[in-house]
């Protein structure tokens, strides 16, 4: 059962590949999950689908702005086609929220680092000084997120932020997840985490896997 004690976590755009992984991993831990989507009937779907698996009732689905709205944190997976699209829809449901966006705005069939500024930048722009913006998990590989739950996932994740302590409470979401956090900067560095997204799929597609990661030398979580 999920604990009250924890905060409610929104996945908005959570029915496509990264969300559902995510929300899996948390509920697990224990949080409260609302899955978020332009129809609500997809994103009750999913939570269905969810609690099953973990024979629980963590999940329930909203559309993206009742969910955004009864969440204490959003993390936004949309596509990077929707991405200013859904920001600027779910613009008022964000205010005095942290939201942890995930996009990396690369496109699998010819990865390449994309240009400035970051996507979190961006949604930061566009959601302004009432929203605290993170980006993190853009580079944790999907694949691996369904898999072994319980168990530590092989991948760490950079959180980026302007806000330290947005950023410290999205590395205990990470470590929530199996993952170890570590915080990498302010928004603008988030643009090379976008950018090593772009290499980590390279690397999957010339070596035939779907779990390249980021892995940090020399630090301890």
């Amino acid at each position: 059962m999920p604990s009250s004690s924890l905060p409610i976590i929104a996945i908005l755009g959570g029915t496509g590949k990264e969300g559902p992984g995510l929300a899996l991993r948390w509920a697990s831990a224990g949080y409260p999950i609302i899955i978020g989507s332009r129809q609500a009937e997809k994103a009750q779907a999913t939570a269905a689908e969810l609690n099953e698996r973990l024979s629980t009732k963590a999940a329930r689905g909203l559309e993206n702005g009742p969910a955004a709205r009864e969440a204490d944190i959003c993390v936004l997976t949309v596509v990077q086609e929707a991405h200013q699209s859904a920001l600027q829809s779910l613009r008022a449901d964000l205010q005095g929220k942290i939201l942890v966006d995930a996009t990396a705005r690369v496109d699998f069939r010819d990865p390449r680092p994309p240009g400035p500024p970051s996507a979190a930048r961006i949604a930061q722009e566009i959601l302004g000084p009432g929203v605290r913006v993170v980006g993190a998990f853009q580079s944790v590989p999907a694949h691996a997120l369904k898999k072994n739950l319980g168990q530590k996932i092989d991948a760490e994740v950079l959180v980026c932020a302007d806000d330290l302590a947005a950023a410290e409470t999205v590395i205990e979401l990470a470590n929530a997840a199996g993952m170890a956090g570590f915080y990498a900067g302010g928004l603008d560095n988030a643009l090379v985490v976008e950018g090593l997204t772009a290499i980590l799929i390279s690397l999957n597609k010339y070596y035939g896997v779907k779990t390249a990661s980021i892995h940090m030398a020399g630090l301890e979580p």
